[in-house]
């Protein structure tokens, strides 16, 4: 037998994070059931890190990325992602 609640239609984002505040989420569905999902489109987070690097390297990047107009550090994040997908993380 289903004892499930009917989850309400919600006029926005506003209005449903407000109702599950105050809501049971177990009351509407059958958490035992429930599956793992990724969400690929959402911005990661970031961890500022401390990396030192050879002056001369810095700076050839530091050139590279002003060819480009854009910041080193963001260059050097395209960079870095490249070489992980190119030589795997594994």
């Amino acid at each position: 037998m289903n004892n499930l609640k009917k989850v309400p239609k919600f006029k926005n984002e506003k209005e449903e994070r407000e109702f599950w505040d105050s809501h049971d989420s177990s009351e509407y569905f059958e958490l035992s059931k429930a599956v793992p999902v990724t969400f690929p489109n959402l911005k990661p987070s970031t961890k500022s890190i401390s990396l030192r690097l050879p002056q001369s390297l810095l700076e050839s990047i530091k050139v590279e990325a002003n060819k480009r107009d854009v910041p080193y550090q963001s260059l050097m994040k395209v960079w870095l992602s490249r070489a992980v997908e190119e030589f795997g993380a594994n």
